[in-house]
C-alpha cells in the first residue's frame, strides 16, 4: 500500500501521547547513551558527509558505494571506514527526502491477510497521511528472518521511521540503523535485546480475566488453545489464564493446555482431545481470532454445551447462535498510538524509549455464558 502526499508539519506534534489518550506510559531503562544530546530522528549521513569524513570526492564514494571501478585499495579502506563510522545506508530511493519532497515510513506486520491487522494498518495510515507522509506495508509471515530483511530492506529505501510487529526475538540488527536515525516503535509484541518504544494491549489481563468470566459462571475444567510460545503474545495470554486458575484454588492440567501453530488441523485436533475423555473440558479460552474460528466450527459439531471465550473479537460473532464472547483489543488505538508516537520521535521530542499498554474489553454475547454441562 503506497500513499504520497506533502511533507509534514512536525509542528503537529506537541501533544503527548498519554494526553491525548489517557493511557498510562512505564519508563524502561534506556540504552541510547551513544546518541549524542539534541540529536534527532532523520538525520542521517549523507554521501557528502562521507565524503568529509574520507577526504575524498563525491563521485569516489559514489562507485565505492555502487560497487564500481577506478578507486584504489587505499581510498576504497577509507570510504568504507567512513561508512562504518557515520553509519551511512545508501539511499535507494533519492526522490524521498525528508524536507521539502515526501517523508516515508514502514509498516512491517505479522500477516497482511490477518483481519486483527486490518484496523491497525489503517489508522496507521491515517497517522502517516495526517503528517504528509507515504506509508510502505510488508509482511513477515511470521519469519523472523523474513522480517530482519524486510526492514533492511525499508532502511536501504531510506524511510524515516519504521512501525514494526515482530516475529523474531532479537532485533540487535536494528541498533545501527536506529544510531542512523531511522525511528522505530514496536506494536503488538516488544523488541528483543533492544530498548525501544512498544505499544501493546494487556494480554495478561484480558486472558485472566476472560478465564475468570468462565469460572464466575460455574467451570472448572477450561482448556486453553494458544498460539506457538514463544510469541510475547501467546505466552502472556497463558499467564494470564494459569493465574486466572490458580487464583481461584483450580489445579492446571497439562492436558488442557495446547500451544503451538495455528493451523486448522492442529487447532481442531487440540480441541478434541480436550473434549473427549471421562472428564472432558466443559469450556475452552482460545488465544486468538484463528484459533477462535477454528474452534468454533468444532464446537458445532458437539452434542452438549461447551462455553468458549475467544481472544481477539471475530467478524459475525454477534449473528452465531450462541453469540461468542470475546475479549477485544482495540487493534486501531494501537496503530493510532504506535504511529504518533513514531512521528513524536521524527519530530524530536522523543528519546526515553516507554512501554504503553492499552486495555482490553469483555464482550459478553453468550458463549462464555453457558454452565458445565456436567
Amino acid at each position: 500500500m503506497l500513499d504520497a502526499t506533502s511533507s509534514y508539519n512536525p509542528m503537529d506534534l506537541r501533544i503527548p501521547v498519554a494526553d491525548r489518550t489517557g493511557h498510562r506510559t512505564v519508563p524502561e531503562t534506556t540504552r541510547r547513551t551513544d546518541r549524542l544530546p539534541g540529536t534527532r530522528y532523520g538525520n542521517r549521513p549523507t554521501m557528502k558527509d562521507v565524503a568529509a569524513r574520507a577526504g575524498v570526492g563525491l563521485k569516489t564514494v559514489s562507485r565505492v558505494v555502487n560497487g564500481e571501478p577506478g578507486v584504489t585499495a587505499e581510498t576504497e579502506r577509507r570510504v568504507q571506514e567512513a561508512i562504518e563510522a557515520l553509519g551511512f545506508r545508501r539511499n535507494d530511493s533519492a526522490r524521498v527526502l525528508r524536507k521539502g519532497r515526501t517523508a516515508s515510513i514502514g509498516l512491517v506486520l505479522e500477516d497482511l491477510a490477518d483481519p486483527f491487522y486490518g484496523p491497525l494498518s489503517r489508522a496507521v495510515e491515517e497517522v502517516a497521511r495526517a503528517h504528509g507522509a507515504l506509508l510502505i506495508n510488508g509482511s513477515s509471515a511470521e519469519d523472523p528472518d523474513r522480517e530482519q530483511e524486510l526492514v533492511l530492506a525499508l532502511c536501504a529505501r531510506r524511510v524515516d521511521g519504521l512501525v514494526v510487529i515482530p516475529a523474531g526475538d532479537d532485533h540487535r540488527y536494528l541498533e545501527p540503523e536506529i544510531k542512523a536515525g531511522v525511528a522505530t516503535v514496536f506494536v503488538d509484541r516488544p523488541a528483543g535485546h533492544i530498548d525501544a518504544d512498544v505499544v501493546v494491549s494487556d494480554n495478561f489481563g484480558g486472558a485472566r480475566d476472560g478465564v475468570r468470566h468462565l469460572i464466575a459462571h460455574g467451570h472448572r475444567r477450561i482448556g486453553f488453545i494458544g498460539d506457538m510460545p514463544r510469541i510475547h503474545t501467546a505466552a502472556e495470554r497463558l499467564r494470564g489464564y494459569r493465574t486466572a486458575l490458580e487464583d481461584a484454588g483450580i489445579p492446571v492440567a497439562d492436558s488442557w493446555m495446547s500451544l503451538g501453530v495455528t493451523d486448522p488441523e492442529r487447532v481442531r485436533r487440540a480441541a478434541r482431545e480436550m473434549l473427549s475423555g471421562p472428564e472432558p473440558v466443559t469450556a475452552i479460552f482460545t488465544g486468538n481470532n484463528r484459533v477462535t474460528v477454528t474452534v468454533i466450527r468444532v464446537l458445532a459439531g458437539q452434542t452438549r454445551p461447551v462455553a468458549l471465550v475467544g481472544f481477539d473479537d471475530i467478524e459475525l460473532a454477534d449473528l452465531l447462535q450462541p453469540g461468542v464472547t470475546v475479549v477485544a483489543q482495540d487493534a486501531a488505538a494501537l496503530g493510532r498510538t504506535a504511529a504518533e508516537r513514531l512521528f513524536r520521535q521524527l519530530d524530536g521530542t522523543l528519546l526515553t524509549p516507554e512501554r504503553i499498554e492499552l486495555p482490553t474489553r469483555l464482550i459478553t454475547r453468550g458463549s462464555g455464558e453457558l454452565p458445565p454441562a456436567d
